[in-house]
């Protein structure tokens, strides 16, 4: 049995102030490349093996797979009381801490093929909390079930408290507000630039702790901007609205702050894609991972003017989005 999952871009989180009895809450969509592919088989005994294609070769990748599906393996036969003994092999896999979301999508793989294994019936909402995934934002969890363009409504004050990113949080997957087909005649530009931070675990608390709370004011101009211009303006298929928009997120709230802790070579990588004609340039969640969405008129533009500012050898290529979750092949 083999599941495939898109990877997710997370543009931002929405609410880091609390005052209004809910925090957290984001947007994201999926993308169709890059995907994590792993396959799995009921083995003898009780144990998890795990194997990697041969084209994987990163150390870090090998490390994340490693951990996140030895310990999603646990987390599901320990809940659901399984027995059972499985074999997997990774054959293909995004870089971690990139902005990706490559812990959800292999913790929810695994836990998929598990269950699907063995019969069992169970949301990805389940498998999410199960496997302690969501409990900052859920666009990686819905982006596992059904792709598309998501917004989640983040947390009651009666459930989370604190400021903590997913990793670190024991609350349940938010739950779902808006859920909208990414437009398919767009193209998506994505850099993975070669000075990323890399930033997670311990990392991601204290940078939480740091920023947050941020002033509502921020706070109350990015639900506008996302609520009555991004989303309409992506409804309509208004390519250069919508980048606006992206522009505009990235000079408030958590996206600001998460910028600033680049240097400028960051700064006029965005730029320099946005002098070349982009409609809007965003980081994913931490990045180093950067998008632009793009038409035939800037396309070509866009995608020389970064080549010749990074070179060759650097990660730059072209999706679409993603409007369906996993698929899994018996």
């Amino acid at each position: 049995m083999i599941i495939r999952t898109p990877a997710r871009l997370h543009i931002t989180l929405l609410d880091l102030n609390g005052s209004y009895g809910r925090m957290d809450g984001g947007i994201g969509f999926s993308i169709q490349e890059p995907q994590f592919i792993l396959e799995s088989e009921k083995i003898s005994g009780h144990g998890i093996s795990i194997e990697f294609d041969d084209k994987i070769t990163d150390e870090e990748v090998i490390e994340e797979c490693l951990f996140k599906i030895e310990d999603a393996s646990k987390l599901v036969k320990e809940y659901y009381g399984i027995e059972e003994g499985f074999k997997f092999k990774v054959h293909n896999a995004f870089p971690p801490h990139s902005g990706f979301g490559s812990g959800t999508q292999i913790a929810l793989a695994t836990a998929k093929l598990i269950t699907e294994s063995m019969g069992i019936e169970a949301s990805s909402i389940e498998l999410s909390s199960i496997v302690g995934r969501g409990g900052t934002s859920g666009i990686g969890t819905h982006c596992f079930a059904d792709g598309g363009f998501i917004a989640d409504g983040g947390h009651s004050l009666k459930e989370k408290s604190g400021f903590l990113p997913s990793s670190a949080s024991k609350a349940s997957p938010p739950p779902i507000i808006g859920r909208y087909d990414f437009p398919e005649e767009w193209d998506i530009i994505i850099v993975i630039p070669p000075y990323g931070l890399s930033i997670h675990d311990g990392e991601e608390v204290n940078l939480f702790e740091k920023f947050c709370p941020l002033p509502d004011g921020e706070v109350e101009q990015l639900s506008h901007i996302v609520f009555m211009n991004l989303i309409p303006f992506m409804i309509e298929k208004d390519i250069e609205g919508f980048g606006w928009c992206i522009d505009e997120i990235h000079k408030r709230g958590f996206q600001k702050a998460e910028l600033t802790l680049y240097d400028e070579r960051m700064h006029t990588l965005m730029q320099t894609m946005r002098d070349a004609g982009a409609y809007g340039v965003g980081m994913s969640s931490f990045g180093p991972t950067v998008y632009t969405v793009v038409d035939n008129r800037n396309k070509e533009k866009v995608l020389k003017a970064t080549k010749d500012l990074l070179g060759e050898d650097v990660p730059i290529f072209v999706t679409k989005g993603q409007n369906s979750g996993f698929v899994i092949e018996k």
